[in-house]
């Protein structure tokens, strides 16, 4: 039951995350170069530039995704007293 609850609070993560996660890359890229940064379909870009922005990019998406989702997870936790997920992970 505690995880068909969670779903909207998931739901609205994603979305905080994904909004976040933007704003901050674009950041942290205004800081690397001037220029907007380089996608795949682009014709002319260097390799190299186009790696780090990649990578950056994704660096960036997933920290903030990881945190927020803990942070929902935890509001959620402190508004129904209840988990939504592992308490910790499994031994291998």
């Amino acid at each position: 039951m505690t995880k068909i609850l969670f779903i909207p609070f998931s739901i609205l993560a994603g979305l905080v995350s994904g909004l976040l996660s933007r704003r901050i890359f674009g950041a942290v890229w205004g800081v690397i170069d001037e220029e907007q940064p380089p996608q795949a379909e682009h014709r002319r870009v260097s390799w190299g530039k186009l790696a780090l922005a990649l990578g950056l990019e994704g660096a960036v998406f997933r920290l903030v995704k990881g945190l927020v989702d803990h942070g929902s997870r935890e509001g959620f936790s402190r508004l129904t007293g209840s988990w939504p997920g592992a308490e910790e992970p499994e031994p291998e």
